[in-house]
């Protein structure tokens, strides 16, 4: 499957590229090659196959949101260069 000159251009235009001769001629090669190679898949039985979104069983990797020990207010400042009126002092932002 061909890409021709405007449509990387199009393309290029669209992602607010600039683009060479030279990369606009390279860019259409590679992706001719990758439409082409994406375009085998239509080529494969696939009536059986359900659609997903996801090749493999998506489940929350995330723990429940449960309290745990803390750092006490005195640990979490030990180390702070500059403690101001119990927080952290940072420089103003010009």
């Amino acid at each position: 499957m061909a890409i021709d000159r405007e449509q990387v251009l199009h393309v290029a235009r669209l992602a607010r590229l600039d683009l060479t001769e030279e990369e606009v001629e390279r860019f259409s090669q590679q992706l001719g090659a990758i439409l082409e190679a994406v375009s085998t898949v239509s080529e494969l039985e696939l009536d059986d196959v359900p659609p997903t979104s996801h090749p493999l069983d998506v489940v929350n990797v995330l723990r429940e949101d449960v309290p745990g020990p803390c750092a006490t207010h005195e640990d979490a400042l030990a180390n702070a260069p500059d403690p101001a009126d119990g927080g952290f002092r940072v420089p103003p932002i010009a």
